[in-house]
């Protein structure tokens, strides 16, 4: 599950709006995941195909990865048809004719929804992503030596003039946890405090280890699921390579490795022919 090759400046600018789509479960964007297979614009129509770790990937997380990159393909002004392809899942069919038809995901998987839609997964993840975006920012400024009463006294004007360059994680993580912050309307106004509860409650000094305790924890986790998935894709795509070796018995699995009579040529060709 390699990088895909990017022609043209719309492919570009398409693929720049996936970076915002994310797995939903580890809040991590799928074109660094390695989940976007192809992308071909012609003539303002999108064309995009993904594949996910694992055959059975719940289909709700395929269906709001899927419903993301459409909408990210169909954000551009020139931007005039989006089909996207779901590839190696069980349920891609159904996500593909959900997803390209417009449908919703209780619609075409009523067996699986009892009639709810998937606003409350959508939210549960939004608020872990929200969360764990938090961390890595209150983690950096603890590393510049912000004291707890500091933190929790930052206002949105003051965060968006910080300047958090010596903290890698954290400077990527800013613009994402505002994105959240501001988006969800959890902070508006300059004065406005920057680190709140999923509630909207400003976060206190004398709680705030508390917090962090669970703001852990939930990283941890979604670290985890993270470090799973990254494996479970190199092993489900893995590519052999001879020139180290011998192939691993994965390979075998995987059928990556083609009979041994047929490893030079098609048709009975010699090995050192051309075609």
């Amino acid at each position: 599950m390699g990088l895909p090759q990017i022609r043209g400046a719309q492919a570009r600018e398409v693929w720049r709006r996936l970076g915002a789509v994310t797995d939903p479960e580890l809040d991590e964007p799928i074109t660094d995941m390695g989940f976007v297979e192809r992308l071909e614009v012609r003539n303002g129509e999108v064309d995009i195909t993904f594949r996910l770790p694992t055959y059975w990937c719940s289909p709700n997380f395929a269906f709001l990865m899927a419903d993301g990159i459409r909408k990210a393909a169909l954000a551009p002004p020139w931007a005039s048809k989006a089909r996207v392809i779901l590839m190696d899942h069980c349920y891609a069919e159904r996500v593909n004719a959900a997803v390209n038809e417009e449908q919703s995901f209780d619609a075409v998987f009523a067996e699986m929804s009892d009639g709810a839609d998937l606003s409350e997964v959508r939210e549960t993840f939004r608020e872990k992503a929200f969360l764990r975006r938090q961390e890595a920012v209150i983690r950096g400024l603890t590393a510049m030596g912000w004291a707890p009463a500091q933190i929790t006294a930052l206002t949105l004007a003051g965060f968006d003039a910080l300047n958090l360059g010596n903290q890698p994680e954290a400077s990527v993580q800013k613009p994402r946890y505002r994105e959240i912050l501001v988006g969800d309307g959890l902070a508006l106004l300059p004065d406005d405090p920057a680190f709140v509860t999923w509630a909207g409650d400003p976060l206190t000094a004398g709680g705030l280890a508390d917090h962090l305790m669970r703001l852990r924890a939930i990283r941890i986790n979604m670290e985890f699921n993270g470090a799973m998935c990254r494996g479970l894709a190199a092993a489900r795509y893995k590519e052999v390579d001879l020139s180290g070796g011998e192939p691993e018995l994965i390979d075998f699995i995987l059928g990556r490795v083609p009979p041994r009579d047929h490893l030079a040529t098609d048709h009975g060709a010699s090995p050192d022919s051309r075609s």
